[in-house]
């Protein structure tokens, strides 16, 4: 494996018992990287096994077989550079904005001023200077997923795994946080992998788009975005965009999500 890899995914399935012996394989074969700095979007049909994947990169289940390196090192080895943002803000709600930020340094004794300094940082990074004492019953939903950004990002990882992070947002909102990521990415330079059943908000972010097909999830296209940077709106309009609009879709049918 690659060691400049920041994921290294080789042969990997997940496949779970029930209780009366019944197997059921969610993700089978799959093969593909993560470049160092590189954006990567995860596209496909609800239960391709997507956030499964994304829960067994970031050690919270072993894989059935194969292997995951992060770095070129096992995910047993302890790995601390790896961060992940859920569908979900999952504030706590008796602590204030910036307190949030600052529980995953808490659970490792390492809140600091300097960390302090660093969570209020990202809070105006995101446009929430003024509202770090605030809690997250007072912000909007688009503003509670900036909160859980920000604690992903508090760590410094060079690692960010998203499952579907702006799935539950309305359409204006998630397209202000698409811009959002976009900036917050190209400032810190982390690796990120980016889950979606929205093949424009796929294309729109990722370096690379890679489809997952129905289950048992397999890779059944990898495919190289060539649009510039830093993209703006109207590259949503544009030929390519379109065309890889397209061919994503023919991926992986009809029905799935394209705005």
């Amino acid at each position: 494996m690659n060691n400049e890899y920041a994921i290294s995914v080789k042969n990997v399935g997940k496949t779970y018992r029930s209780r009366d012996g019944q197997e059921n394989t969610v993700l089978k074969g799959l093969d593909f990287h993560v470049g160092s700095g590189q954006f990567v979007s995860i596209v496909g049909q609800s239960g391709s096994g997507k956030t499964t994947l994304l829960k067994t990169i970031s050690g919270l289940q072993e894989p059935t077989e194969g292997e995951i390196l992060i770095k070129g090192r096992e995910i047993s080895a302890g790995l601390k550079d790896i961060a992940m943002v859920f569908q979900s803000p999952v504030l706590l709600p008796w602590r204030n904005n910036i307190d949030n930020v600052l529980l995953p340094l808490e659970f490792r004794n390492a809140r600091t001023p300097e960390s302090t300094a660093y969570a209020q940082e990202l809070l105006e990074m995101v446009g929430l200077g003024g509202k770090a004492e605030q809690y997250s019953y007072e912000l909007s939903g688009g503003m509670q997923q900036r909160v859980a950004i920000c604690r992903a990002l508090v760590s410094h990882p060079e690692l960010l795994l998203m499952d579907e992070p702006f799935g539950a947002l309305d359409a204006m909102t998630r397209d202000s946080m698409n811009f959002e990521i976009q900036r917050i990415w190209q400032r810190t330079g982390c690796s990120v992998l980016f889950v979606t059943h929205s093949i424009s908000e796929a294309v729109w972010l990722g370096d690379r788009v890679v489809v997952v097909g129905d289950r048992p999830g397999r890779i059944v296209a990898d495919i190289t975005v060539d649009i510039p940077r830093p993209r703006a709106k109207e590259h949503k309009f544009s030929p390519a965009f379109s065309e890889y609009v397209t061919e994503i879709e023919s991926h992986i049918g009809v029905t799935a999500a394209i705005s």
